[in-house]
């Protein structure tokens, strides 16, 4: 985009050019042996773009190069996107972070939680604490996903249709009548443990707006940031712009492409996944992370108050836990140790314990395909990473950039 590129001398902002080419060596590797199809990287402090560096190819079997405006399938990077926009309504006094959710999603009047036996037979007792809009901004509302391949309630969610898709022909509201039938993992509010529960946020936007979450999404965000190429499907005309996404195999030494999922952005969605389901630019999701740092506006729009957004940033683990203590340790898109969780986001509460460069204050979350973002407001730093290999645990692409930027980093 002819808005969106280098603005501004790395010295200028604290940053050594030579040092910020680090970041660049490093990740050619990865396309050179073939570990990565391609990728893009931006490095802003100040609300400046001091890096901006593209390499490798969006689509290899085309042979088409990663372009400054290509689509990147952004998966759970769609969260903190949903929990901006539950956060909306919330500041207009529609609900307390305190109510039940069956206040506007009834099918969860009256949850149960999984007790034993195997998922053909399963044991379950009626909830005691109802799931609340906090646990679902938390992910300890005791949902999970069909994808963690670890407890009975995952294999209940894959029997049901829902591992990396849903049923056909389900929309929102089908989904989450079909989670809400199913038993939750533990009594809300005891543990943490990612799940769906952003999608049944999402649900909650839609009831509590009267808007489908894509109008949401485009009206009370998209369009105010100006986030041009965001949305829950690529039109025709901007395919010829979209990543294809890649996958990596335990028994493969090379990714292989995903067509079977990749293609699904391609086509208008039965059901708008605010956990999942958007695609995005580089450009787009900077000007979202902007936002954030400064405190809920950006370019004249301002979506939130600094009080929010700030409050949204905090860990919101109960007696203030990290990850490590308080969650599962299954899939996430983040470290346990020295890590809490706001209201839509990772929360580093201690760097050194996280074995992270960076500072406490930090917040961030990644998506499925390897994308990555966090915000610093202590160093005045965003970074946005985008790439399309899944799942985003095959290389420790994250830590590795976050090395790298925070070396770059000199004043």
């Amino acid at each position: 985009m002819a808005d969106f590129g280098i603005d501004v001398d790395p010295g200028e902002v604290g940053l050594d050019e030579q040092r910020l080419q680090r970041i660049d060596s490093h990740f050619q590797r990865y396309v050179d042996d073939g570990r990565l199809p391609g990728w893009q990287v931006m490095v802003s402090r100040h609300g400046r773009v001091a890096h901006l560096s593209s390499y490798g190819l969006a689509d290899k079997e085309a042979g088409r190069p990663v372009e400054p405006d290509t689509i990147w399938r952004i998966y759970s990077m769609t969260k903190p996107v949903t929990s901006v926009a539950a956060m909306m309504l919330w500041e207009r006094g529609l609900f307390e972070l305190t109510d039940p959710i069956s206040k506007w999603l009834p099918e969860f009047e009256a949850p149960r939680i999984y007790t034993g036996g195997s998922a053909a037979k399963p044991t379950t007792v009626p909830a005691t604490e109802p799931i609340r809009v906090w646990h679902l901004l938390t992910h300890t509302a005791g949902l999970t996903y069909g994808f963690h391949h670890v407890h009975v309630t995952d294999e209940l969610y894959r029997n049901a249709g829902f591992e990396f898709g849903n049923p056909r022909g389900f929309d929102l509201a089908h989904c989450v009548e079909a989670w809400a039938k199913l038993p939750l993992a533990f009594e809300p509010g005891s543990e943490w443990l990612y799940s769906v529960a952003t999608d049944v946020l999402g649900r909650l936007v839609e009831v509590v707006s009267g808007q489908p979450l894509d109008e949401f999404f485009a009206e009370h965000i998209f369009n105010p940031l100006g986030m041009v190429d965001t949305g829950f499907s690529v039109e025709p005309d901007r395919q010829h712009r979209l990543a294809a996404l890649y996958a990596m195999a335990p028994s493969l030494t090379q990714p292989v492409r995903y067509d079977q999922l990749g293609q699904a952005i391609s086509r208008e969605p039965h059901w708008f996944s605010g956990g999942g389901g958007l695609a995005s630019t580089t450009r787009d999701y900077t000007r979202f992370t902007w936002m954030l740092l400064r405190g809920g506006e950006y370019d004249g729009a301002r979506l939130l108050s600094p009080r929010t957004v700030s409050y949204m940033t905090r860990n919101h683990l109960p007696g203030n836990a990290d990850l490590q203590q308080f969650g599962r340790p299954l899939f996430a898109e983040t470290r346990y140790d020295g890590v809490g969780f706001g209201l839509g986001f990772a929360a580093v509460m201690d760097p050194v314990a996280a074995k992270l460069a960076g500072n406490a204050g930090e917040f961030n979350w990644g998506g499925l395909a390897s994308t990555a973002f966090w915000v610093d407001p202590v160093d005045d730093v965003t970074v946005v990473f985008m790439t399309q290999l899944m799942p985003s645990s095959t290389f420790p692409l994250r830590p590795q950039l976050r090395q790298l930027v925070y070396q770059a980093i000199v004043d």
